[in-house]
């Protein structure tokens, strides 16, 4: 008799025997998942797109090209010219998270539509503080954020979109569980979002008004990405964990090196890594920048379709494998990289940024070296990068074993399951009961600590200290808002056996521990099964599904609300040029969506346009002082606080621009990042480079996204400098923009460029792209004419 993981093998192995789809013959109509029972999946549409494009290209494709491009809105007539071309898109469905769902879901109030035109959700997962425990904390979210959870709700009855209420689990992981295929293509409002990979979906994290356009049924646009090619060879094992490919490859390609690219995998080493170890890969390629990520249809997904109840979809993605579900031979790639899995050492990533790549048998010598505090004070696993239920029983493996010696976590050890349907099967089988009694605290399904959601007690802000996570992201103060916090990150089962010790010099490869009856020993390698032998349990069910009409519905925003709050359209362009703007900040280092506009704290904002931009740059260090959230007002010659002195410009009618480095505005999808200088009077964002999903965002709020054709005329602006963009009314696709610095007197002149199309620049003439969404629909044009 089968058992566990291998019955699931056995069955996704009988599925992919000889199929074959030889002139696309038709087959039956399958759901794209339980929830949409009239939405089905597109295989067939999808390859005769492909049938279209591959006559015109005449060329091998890339995995990620073929998904992408049956998904064309015209295949015959798109340009196709990776990383040139404009690509417009038709995803199959769109997924929010509640911290953006709402400013997303104002937006598309907005546009006065009456229904989403695509399979849509909206997932409570970001405004639940980890604090007591996962019961106390859940409760207490539900209390604070009543408004915004009933505002969510109702929106969504009202407009189509399934709701999963708080408690359900992280949004990444309900996708996968429940709507992810092999071919998708979904846009999410998070960075996140290519969790999805996992299962060989196209998956790719979006600003809120990317979504209102697909929902609005308008064709999405995207760059055409270029892609990275990673050869996966030897086999996963011991101590390394999937974790640590995208760990090694955050050391290889940097948090930028990812840029413009899906990444995609391929190689006998993929065999070796179970459907969620690879949705762990893909999550975090969001770390190197990179568009998405994704691996090719293989058994361990169709064994993961079957464990969650979706064997049909498995079945009718297996007869598309080779046509449509795998790369071409002979594919091309732009970059080539290869990983050897059998010589990859476990890693461990950080402080500060997610690049800085420690072997774990180097780790000690390079913390002592660099003076980063050695003693571990907290330890967390989870998140929707870690948070399968593989994940947890190789934790548990781990914590069986210290156990067994008398010994347990000497720290505090967090536990945060990636949705209710892990939560409810790590409780049955008894991996709740085992992490417990090592000394972990369960927390809520939800994101918790990874984006800021702790309200964190042992120690006080300002105190160096170190934690260890199987998180993502490990920006300044991201966790805890202490930017003495040195956050490292790597994987679930590391996590685990640093909380043992204690301290950044231990290695469990190598390293012995001392028992409770004084003998030594050394940790067993973790192991655990891809999949539970009795199948998941689904726990408690918070999905409300959407009626079939919302017209009756209401969806109150009540005006004195500090949480909430309806989005007035920003002003048009008035056909001037910006002469003399003021640089509100030059912003030196480093400058993330967190920096930009922080979470934390002011997540409870997020539907409030206004009170939230009360944290616009509080974290961007000024190149003028050195300092945070303090800027000169140069209408009055003091300082303030950074958004103080953009409101004050605004009340003047002073326009501003701000100034940065490289990479600026990587991280988070968040588009408040984008609305806040725009909503208090920016017009201009003037940067060495941008990380994609931002400058898309500022684009779509008619912001100007602008480059330095030299990088070294960063140093020419000064905080004091009058900065003049001349000649808009000529605005063009690959026309730089000139611009004017005046100094003390003096003035430069300098190239600025941008990546704007034609679709774009109509976008920053009618102020936003909303505002031209609406302009089309009244049947008003489609922005200001060039005279």
């Amino acid at each position: 008799m089968l058992r566990g993981t291998h019955r699931y093998i056995f069955l996704a192995r009988s599925m992919m025997r000889s199929f074959h789809v030889s002139g696309c013959p038709r087959y039956g109509k399958v759901a794209m998942s339980k929830f949409d029972p009239d939405a089905f999946l597109p295989f067939e549409k999808m390859m005769k797109n492909l049938g279209v494009v591959k006559e015109r290209l005449k060329r091998p494709l890339t995995l990620s090209e073929k998904i992408l491009y049956a998904h064309l809105d015209d295949p015959a007539k798109q340009e196709i010219e990776r990383g040139k071309s404009y690509l417009r898109l038709r995803p199959d469905r769109v997924a929010l998270q509640d911290a953006t769902a709402q400013m997303t879901l104002m937006q598309f109030i907005s546009s006065g539509l009456k229904r989403v035109a695509v399979p849509s959700t909206a997932h409570c997962d970001h405004l639940i503080e980890a604090q007591i425990s996962g019961v106390k904390d859940l409760e207490r979210a539900k209390d604070i954020n009543k408004e915004v959870f009933d505002f969510l709700a109702t929106a969504c009855a009202k407009y189509g979109l399934g709701f999963w209420k708080p408690g359900s689990g992280i949004i990444h992981q309900i996708v996968l569980e429940n709507y992810a295929f092999p071919g998708l293509l979904l846009i999410g409002t998070d960075s996140h979002t290519p969790n999805g990979g996992g299962l060989g979906c196209l998956c790719i994290g979006v600003g809120g008004a990317d979504a209102v356009d697909v929902m609005a049924n308008i064709p999405w646009e995207l760059k055409c990405p270029t892609v990275i090619g990673v050869n996966l060879t030897g086999k996963i094992s011991g101590w390394t964990s999937p974790k640590d490919v995208i760990l090694k490859m955050a050391e290889i390609l940097t948090v930028k090196g990812g840029t413009g690219a899906i990444v995609e995998y391929y190689g006998p080493g993929v065999e070796s890594i179970s459907c969620t170890g690879m949705a762990t890969i893909t999550n975090m390629g969001a770390e190197i920048g990179a568009t998405t990520s994704l691996f090719p249809f293989n058994d361990r997904m169709i064994s993961y379709l079957c464990a969650t109840g979706r064997g049909d979809i498995a079945n009718l993605a297996s007869k598309f494998k080779d046509d449509l579900l795998t790369a071409d031979k002979g594919c091309k790639y732009d970059r080539d990289i290869e990983i050897d899995l059998n010589k990859l050492e476990p890693l461990v990533n950080g402080p500060f940024t997610p690049d800085l790549a420690h072997p774990i048998s180097k780790l000690g010598e390079n913390s002592k070296k660099n003076g980063y505090p050695m003693d571990i004070k907290v330890g967390l696993i989870g998140s929707c990068t870690n948070s399968s239920y593989e994940d947890m029983g190789r934790c548990a493996s781990i914590a069986n074993d210290a156990i067994a010696h008398g010994l347990k976590a000497c720290i505090p050890f967090n536990v945060t399951p990636g949705s209710e349907q892990v939560r409810a099967t790590i409780a049955r089988d008894g991996i709740i009961e085992v992490l417990s009694n090592f000394g972990g605290t369960v927390l809520a399904n939800a994101c918790g600590p990874c984006i800021g959601q702790w309200d964190r007690k042992d120690v006080k802000k300002g105190e160096k200290n170190t934690i260890v996570t199987s998180y993502n992201r490990n920006f300044t103060g991201r966790n805890d808002a202490n930017p003495a916090t040195h956050c490292f990150v790597t994987s679930p089962e590391m996590v685990t056996a640093l909380s043992i010790a204690g301290r950044l010099d231990f290695n469990p490869l190598t390293d012995e521990l001392i028992g409770k009856d004084g003998k030594s020993f050394k940790l067993k390698e973790p192991k655990g099964e891809e999949l539970p032998e009795k199948g998941f349990d689904p726990g408690e069910d918070t999905y409300q599904a959407p009626p079939k009409n919302g017209d009756d519905i209401k969806v109150n925003v009540d005006p004195k609300s500090d949480r909430l709050q309806i989005l007035e359209p920003f002003e048009k362009w008035d056909g001037k040029d910006y002469i003399d703007i003021l640089v509100l900040i030059k912003i030196k280092g480093k400058c993330t969506t967190d920096h930009i506009s922080a979470a934390g704290p002011w997540l409870k904002y997020r539907g409030h346009l206004d009170n939230i931009s009360n944290n616009m740059f509080i974290g961007a260090t000024n190149a003028e002082n050195n300092e945070m959230n303090k800027v000169k007002n140069q209408k009055t010659g003091s300082f303030d606080a950074v958004p103080a002195v953009a409101r004050d410009y605004k009340a003047n009618k002073i326009k501003w621009c701000a100034v940065g480095e490289d990479n600026y505005g990587e991280g988070s999808s968040r588009e408040h990042a984008a609305l806040e200088p725009r909503h208090l009077g920016g017009v201009a964002i003037i940067v060495k480079s941008f990380a994609r999903i931002h400058e898309t965002n500022l684009k779509k709020q008619g912001l100007l996204a602008l480059t330095f054709a030299n990088p070294g005329d960063y140093d020419k602006i000064q905080p004091t400098s009058k900065i003049s963009l001349l000649n808009l009314k000529d605005l063009a696709p690959g026309k730089p923009v000139e611009c004017e610095i005046k100094n003390n007197g003096g003035s430069d002149k300098i190239q600025l460029n941008h990546t704007l199309n034609d679709q774009q620049i109509q976008w920053f003439k009618a102020g936003s792209a909303l505002n031209l969404m609406k302009e089309l629909a009244a049947g008003k044009g489609g922005g200001e004419k060039k005279k």
